[in-house]
């Protein structure tokens, strides 16, 4: 028996039934007693024939999980959530029968998993932006903050609306990124693994034929064959160093000793630094705005907005200006003095603060940003594709020009 005031734990509890068509139905459920069971049961129109504490499942009936690998709950799933929830709550829909819902249809076994803890802690008496905030990693500051003024608001639905809205856009803008960054990748890396099995598995062929001529080989077929006699041992420690770098960087990429130092150097770089300064820009002014619209007091939103552009350089400037305007400032006058921020950013923010318009200003440097940003990957996508072209071709065809200099030389000899 629980002590006095003690909270019963959240488990898991197998249940068998019927539903309102009278076909038997079977599943689990998240709860802390029996009873709530069988009272949500019944609000699904399920008449319960047997509840039990489900047993942890053990062999083959056990979820793998390898640490890592699991799939993660990423912002086109929160935002097909926090749409689904806003749907359901304006159209009355409890908000547990909402979070029970949500659970089940969602196709992110991580994301039930921790929906159905949420729906059990405000079960509890929680109210539902505590049940977030207990998931951090889950759901990030933006979307708690949100939350917790819709609640205090009494606009919950409207909240959550904002929420979708924004990571819905943030979603386009990653796929826009990642569509230009795609297939210069994709070449590069084939370019690379040509080249270390030519250097690995053909031109060790060429090097057997070569060794059978009486005659001394060109200066690119000796490079290429000194080449090929070291890749034989530096392919592995490459494998190596890429398999440890790649983990390294996984874990140790987020903290600020290792953003302090990259961040501000592919601001600087030649092509790709300007396409990343707008990706900030435009985040930084979406997430402002949102905040300012759902009514987050100012000197929060620069804070949380700073944390979520994604760039140190951003978030360090906006940190000095969460502290001018605590001192009396303006946002425009302390954002004009770092030159992250482009003149106009800061002379529309300017004129946004004087009119009292400052959320609609910044919806709109989001949206001109948003097409900058679209705009500039589609030229660095026609400028990336023939040059990367050209490049595979005159390093392929140089080590195989080098391969076949010998032959030709023997030729010569022969005429």
């Amino acid at each position: 028996m629980s002590a006095v005031g003690a909270v019963d734990p959240l488990q898991s509890w197998a249940y068998k039934g019927t539903d309102s068509s009278g076909k038997a139905v079977r599943g689990r459920i998240e709860a802390r007693t029996e009873a709530t069971v069988t009272a949500r049961l019944r609000a699904q129109g399920i008449s319960p024939s047997a509840i039990t504490v489900a047993s942890a499942a053990t062999g083959l009936n056990r979820d793998i999980s390898i640490p890592g690998l699991e799939k993660r709950i990423s912002l086109a799933d929160l935002a097909v959530m926090s749409r689904q929830l806003a749907t359901m709550i304006s159209s009355g829909i409890t908000l547990l029968r909402t979070l029970s819902i949500l659970a089940e249809q969602t196709e992110n076994p991580k994301l039930a998993g921790v929906l159905r803890t949420v729906r059990g802690d405000v079960e509890g008496g929680m109210s539902l932006s505590d049940a977030l905030a207990k998931h951090p990693r889950d759901f990030p500051p933006l979307m708690l903050n949100l939350v917790r003024t819709g609640e205090t608001s009494g606009f919950l639905e409207r909240a959550l609306d904002a929420v979708a809205n924004n990571y819905e856009s943030e979603v386009k803008l990653r796929g826009t990124i990642r569509s230009a960054l795609t297939y210069p990748v994709v070449v590069f890396v084939m370019a690379i693994l040509a080249v270390i099995g030519m250097l690995l598995f053909i031109v060790p062929v060429f090097e057997q034929m070569f060794a059978d001529f009486d005659s001394e080989l060109p200066l690119p077929t000796l490079v290429l064959v000194a080449l090929s006699d070291v890749m034989a041992w530096v392919a592995p420690v490459l494998l190596v160093l890429a398999i440890v770098g790649g983990i390294w960087w996984r874990r140790h990429r987020h903290e600020e000793r290792v953003r302090q130092v990259l961040d501000p150097l592919l601001l600087k770089l030649p092509v790709f630094g300007p396409l990343l300064q707008k990706v900030a820009i435009a985040r930084f002014s979406r997430n402002f705005a949102t905040m300012i619209g759902a009514g987050v007091p100012i000197l929060k939103a620069l804070g949380i907005v700073g944390a979520t552009s994604g760039n140190w350089v951003v978030e360090r400037a906006l940190f000095t200006v969460q502290e001018s305007v605590r001192h009396g400032r303006s946002i425009a006058a302390p954002l004009a003095e770092e030159p992250v921020f482009p003149a106009m950013v800061t002379q529309m923010i300017a004129v946004g603060e004087d009119a009292g318009a400052l959320e609609p200003m910044l919806d709109k440097i989001s949206a001109f940003y948003d097409q900058e940003v679209e705009a500039t990957t589609s030229q660095l996508t026609a400028l990336i594709e023939p040059i990367m072209i050209a490049s595979v071709g005159v390093v392929i065809g140089g080590m195989i020009v080098a391969l076949y200099l010998p032959i030709f030389s023997i030729f010569d000899q022969i005429r």
